[in-house]
């Protein structure tokens, strides 16, 4: 049969009428993402320079970044990833990444159990945390309900970019029930409730991000409650749960086992479960980029898809991954993990000693409760009393009302540092806080 003559003189469609995507005019009344506010920190502390000299210590207790703070990624590390690379080449890889990265990953790393039917054909590499995270909101788009403005579900005070990386998809962010004495964690009854929640709004929910240990606050949640957690969402509806790990090896019992959780899960709901993680917390390798998402294979498919009309990861960061994988995990990340494991126990003393309020399981952080402080001083809120911190005292920490309302007189703590520097800095800091009670 002949093709018809296309009219070569008039517009033409990609697609069919019936793969179009619909006029829709979402964007135009979305409030505007704000850059992050972390910036006044950095003014902060200048101003404690300006008046005390330049030579005056600081001390940072606001970032999580352990390139900056700690030793960062070994250099032997380093130049064993030059020289994969160099063997590599720097030809195009596949938009999943390298089969060696895969191997490594899936053999070395996660050490997939037979049973559990995963394998590297599970990973898809990515350029870090954010971007696996953008990537896997997309999935949820697409793969779940398929259409944007459904919600994903985080903790009462989630990590800042928890708010806003789901919006720029075309989702909304949903704040689960949570109260501060249990660390604003999830239960198995505030998950249903918020599906409940989003259903009389006539929406549905995309999916939940399960984090730990978390930020802001450094809990940490047990992989058996991890799997009640995850449970309780697919039995609700939820088409996806999304396990943030990027901080589970910084912690004192042992990073987490992926086997023990796919196998608490049937082969078809182990296809709605999404894992993140990468060496940005775990190596101090911020600026490396290199993170992995480990999932079913339609999510995996369609991630790879989409990456191959956009981003296709760059293979150095692999090369790191790849080098630290081979050398063995615990020990290339011994250098990040012991000082902040003392340091956590540093840190965790000085809070008890103080008779502080506090939430601290594992990871970079701990979240502490500045209402006696922020009160006694006249402040409005916590990111008044960070500043005052800064300014007065030059130690910076990050305010708990950056990551959502419910933490408007928290404040976290990073104790990725040396222990010495972590006892300096709570000195500080407390010498700050209780000048306000005077």
């Amino acid at each position: 049969m002949a093709q018809a003559m296309l009219n070569l003189d008039l517009p033409e469609y990609v697609l069919a009428p019936e793969y179009r995507v619909p006029v829709n005019g979402y964007p135009a009344s979305m409030t505007p993402i704000p850059p992050s506010r972390m910036f006044l920190i950095r003014d902060a502390l200048k101003k404690y320079k300006e008046t005390h000299g330049a030579d005056a210590p600081t001390y940072d207790a606001s970032q999580g970044d352990g390139g900056a703070s700690l030793p960062g990624v070994p250099k032997e590390i380093l130049q064993k990833a030059v020289e994969i690379q160099i063997q590599h080449g720097t030809a195009y890889d596949q938009p999943w990444g390298t089969a060696r990265f895969r191997k490594a990953a899936a053999e070395l790393y996660w050490k997939f159990a037979p049973e559990s039917g995963w394998t590297g054909e599970n990973i898809v590499f990515v350029q870090g945390g954010r971007d696996g995270l953008q990537k896997a909101y997309q999935a949820m788009v697409s793969l779940g309900n398929g259409r944007v403005g459904d919600a994903v579900v985080v903790s009462r005070v989630p990590w800042i970019s928890y708010n806003w990386g789901p919006y720029a998809v075309g989702l909304n962010v949903l704040l689960a029930p949570g109260r501060p004495e249990n660390g604003w964690a999830y239960s198995p009854e505030s998950i249903r409730e918020t599906a409940r929640f989003a259903e009389r709004e006539g929406r549905k929910v995309a999916g939940i991000v399960i984090t730990s240990p978390d930020n802001p606050t450094g809990r940490t949640i047990p992989v058996e409650e991890q799997i009640e957690l995850a449970k309780a969402a697919l039995e609700a509806g939820y088409p996806f749960v999304l396990f943030d790990w990027i901080y589970h090896w910084v912690t004192d019992g042992g990073h987490s086992d992926i086997n023990v959780v796919l196998q608490a899960f049937s082969p078809e709901e182990r296809e709605r479960l999404i894992f993140l993680d990468g060496i940005t917390k775990s190596l101090g390798a911020s600026n490396i980029r290199s993170g992995q998402l480990v999932a079913g294979k339609k999510v995996v498919n369609y991630i790879t898809s989409q990456a191959s009309h956009g981003v296709v990861p760059g293979f150095f960061a692999q090369a790191v991954a790849i080098a630290a994988y081979e050398m063995g995990f615990e020990q290339a990340s011994a250098s990040i993990i012991e000082p902040t494991r003392q340091s956590r126990k540093v840190l965790r003393a000085k809070l008890e000693a103080e008779g502080a309020n506090f939430i601290m399981g594992d990871g970079y952080y701990a979240f502490i409760d500045c209402t006696p402080y922020i009160e006694a001083g006249g402040l409005a809120d916590s990111e008044a009393l960070m500043t005052y911190l800064a300014e007065q005292y030059g130690i910076a920490v990050v305010a708990g009302i950056y990551f959502s309302p419910a933490g408007a007189n928290w404040v976290r703590f990073s104790y990725a540092l040396p222990p010495e520097k972590t006892a300096a800095a709570a000195d500080r800091f407390f010498a700050g806080v209780n000048a306000l009670k005077k």
